[in-house]
């Protein structure tokens, strides 16, 4: 390997270090203060970087916070899709619904900051439009699942279609974590949010062995 070669890759393994450590330490920064009053310094100094470092990942606290919601927004449609993926085209929706309501993200601090981030994007269309851009990627994920799923053919009116089902899905994810700032009770939130996607996917819809 050539010695320029080697050195890219150092550059290279170091700036994925620099910017994880950046990210780590903007959600601790972002989880005890609040978005919104949190200053560039502040995460530079709580990562242990100097204001070059954040610039040469990020061009501003938007951005990262972006960086920060990707990574859960990917997680969470992982964890969704790997709990639907488990019955094969044949999926048992009651039992489906448990492992979803096992693995979902349910991270209190997580919750803090994205709320927070909610309202900054409510007064600012062009961040509203990237969020709306992030929480549709993982309504897509959730949607593609059920729609390779037999099944569902006999959705709750209501729902209309998978894409109604998944946008049903990230609805009862949002009402419940919003509870759960609140009154911090983890466990009754997965209860809650398990009874109410049982009665959005299941009530109406019938499984191949269905003889009704």
């Amino acid at each position: 390997m050539a010695v320029e070669e080697r050195a890219e890759r150092r550059v290279t393994r170091r700036r994925v270090r620099t910017r994880g450590n950046l990210l780590d330490a903007a959600f601790a920064v972002f989880a005890a203060k609040g978005f919104g009053r949190v200053s560039i310094e502040e995460v530079c100094v709580a990562a242990g970087y100097s204001r070059g470092a954040f610039y040469s990942n990020f061009d501003s606290l938007d951005e990262l916070f972006f960086a920060l919601y990707r990574q859960r927004a990917d997680l969470i449609a992982d964890q969704v899709a790997g709990a639907l993926a488990q019955d094969g085209p044949d999926l048992d929706v009651p039992a489906a619904v448990d492992r979803v309501t096992e693995v979902l993200l349910l991270d209190l601090d997580w919750l803090l900051v994205k709320t927070d981030f909610l309202v900054h994007a409510a007064r600012d269309e062009r961040v509203a439009a990237t969020l709306l851009e992030h929480r549709a990627r993982l309504r897509a994920a959730i949607a593609q699942r059920l729609g390779r799923a037999r099944g569902f053919g006999a959705l709750p009116a209501v729902l209309g279609d998978v894409e109604g089902a998944a946008h049903a899905v990230v609805a009862a994810y949002d009402g419940v974590t919003t509870q759960l700032l609140l009154d911090k009770d983890v466990d009754g939130a997965r209860a809650w949010l398990k009874q109410l996607l049982t009665a959005l996917l299941a009530d109406g819809s019938s499984s191949p062995s269905d003889p009704h």
